[in-house]
């Protein structure tokens, strides 16, 4: 089992940056892709950005070039940086595997707004 938590949100202003970091329990993580996924108010939870094991990443259509996924095995750390934020990405971001998902994390908000 693999646990999950994340960091790294807050309230920023259209066109920010911010940089979210998760961090995994256990010795298996490198083993997995890993994906970064938001959940607006209202909304249902969608995956954002991937990362393989080995590093391969792929991005949803609404942040391509905007966001970068990437990760650190030795620290069990997986990061999203976000630049040119907009309104539309306020969400509460969630990391997790991929093929497998583990119990979620209590996420953390971020909310872009003037």
């Amino acid at each position: 089992q693999v646990q999950l938590v994340e960091s790294g949100g807050g309230l920023v202003q259209p066109g920010g940056s911010l940089r979210l970091s998760c961090v995994a329990s256990g010795n298996i993580f490198r083993l997995y892709a890993m994906g970064w996924y938001r959940q607006a108010p209202g909304k249902q939870r969608e995956l954002v950005a991937t990362i393989t094991s080995g590093g391969g990443t792929t991005y949803g259509d609404s942040v391509k070039g905007r966001f970068t996924i990437s990760r650190d095995n030795a620290k069990k750390m997986v990061y999203l940086q976000m630049n040119n934020l907009k309104p539309e990405d306020t969400a509460v971001y969630y990391c997790n595997g991929i093929s497998t998902v583990w119990g979620w994390g209590q996420g953390t908000q971020v909310t872009v707004s003037s």
